[in-house]
């Protein structure tokens, strides 16, 4: 079973949470949070399998450089959209519609 850190589903496709231990249904967002023991696992094992299933929208967070890579599932690729560091403001899909510096993920 694959288990990304993070995960969402539009309520389109999911308007009511299912009342079991895990969803069978593709989420429509992840994010993985990297660590130097998980990188390899989350960009060249996980992100094809996302990709396959037909996840829309990827986040890498890589707290320790504080850098979030953001991509797009077209066609059957992913395609980068975005590369936000430090303090940058935010508006990337899926949440697109609201606006976040990006140093309140970074935990001091």
């Amino acid at each position: 079973m694959l288990v990304p850190d993070l995960a969402g589903w539009r309520r389109e496709r999911m308007p009511v949470l299912p009342d079991t231990a895990w969803f069978e249904m593709a989420p429509d967002w992840v994010c993985e949070i990297l660590s130097s023991s998980t990188a390899r696992l989350d960009r060249a094992e996980k992100m094809p399998i996302y990709l396959e299933a037909g996840v829309s929208n990827a986040w890498l967070v890589d707290p320790e450089i504080r850098v979030l890579e953001a991509y797009e599932n077209r066609q059957a690729h992913w395609i980068q959209i975005g590369v936000y560091k430090n303090d940058d403001p935010l508006s990337v899909a899926p949440f697109d519609a609201i606006e976040f510096k990006l140093d309140t993920l970074w935990v001091e």
